[in-house]
């Protein structure tokens, strides 16, 4: 459990989170897995899928798939990925535990 110290004036509050730094990687990485199966079953390239949702460039979309740079994909570009490759938005999150 990771735990954050916030001290308002006056007083000591200890704020604890119910997810690890590791459960949140192996989040990403699944999700970034999924979107990456079905582009490719798709046959689209990650160029092509990035310009679809709106991105100027792959890059941040090589990076987020391939969770590399500390680059993740928001809820928003989840819901553009499925839209953009005809899947429901909840096979994205298939194998999330």
């Amino acid at each position: 459990m990771i735990k954050l110290r916030f001290k308002p004036i006056g007083c000591d509050i200890l704020f604890t989170s119910n997810a690890s730094d590791e459960e949140i990687l192996r989040l990403h990485k699944t999700i970034s897995n999924n979107i990456k199966t079905h582009r490719i079953s798709k046959k689209i390239s990650q160029l092509e899928l990035a310009l679809t949702i709106g991105m100027k460039s792959g890059a941040f979309f090589g990076n987020a798939e391939n969770n590399t740079h500390d680059k993740h994909f928001n809820i928003e570009h989840i819901y553009k990925i499925a839209k953009a490759l005809d899947v429901p938005m909840v096979s994205l999150f298939d194998d999330v535990e």
